[in-house]
């Protein structure tokens, strides 16, 4: 069984889509350890495994830290809270949920959401979803806005930020 060695945290969209593939196409059982930098500022994404219908990211945010409204067309997927706090919106700015430590949301294809990172500590999270990758993973994983415009995870627009690490914090 290969283990998968923590490297960079992708940090853009190319990346992140391309660590998804590579770890898809091993054809042995992937082990994987959630550890992670904790972001002073932004976010930090780290693609743990992945076949062609699942992927798991390991994900670090600033506190504070959101993303904008949007929702992924053909993928469902779910967040289970690790360390911190996140609040869940979907349209009109509806709180979903309110999630702390071990707790989580699933959200269905199509489903419209956002979140904030609590502001006491780094929000950690492990997101499973399950989309059919191939052949084309860019579609697979593709979010949009509310008019329907395709919205990079990790353009300006998703409020993301230049990451920053604390050196000390795992």
């Amino acid at each position: 069984m290969p283990e998968i060695k923590l490297g960079t945290p992708a940090v853009n969209t190319e990346e992140y889509l391309q660590a998804l593939v590579d770890l898809s196409q091993s054809e042995e059982p992937t082990v994987f350890t959630m550890t992670a930098k904790l972001p002073t500022q932004g976010r930090s994404d780290i693609p743990l495994g992945a076949t062609g219908n699942m992927s798991v990211i390991l994900k670090a945010y600033a506190s504070g830290g959101e993303n904008a409204l949007h929702a992924h067309v053909r993928e469902d997927h779910t967040f289970i809270i690790l360390q911190g706090r996140a609040t869940f919106y979907g349209i009109g700015n509806r709180t979903l949920a309110v999630l702390g430590r071990y707790q989580g949301i699933l959200l269905p294809k199509g489903a419209y959401y956002r979140f904030e990172a609590g502001i006491e500590e780094q929000l950690v999270m492990l997101r499973v979803g399950a989309a059919e990758m191939f052949p084309d993973p860019v579609a697979a994983f593709a979010r949009v806005d509310l008019d329907g415009n395709d919205l990079d995870g990790y353009a300006a627009e998703n409020k993301e930020e230049p990451v920053r690490y604390d050196q000390e914090k795992w």
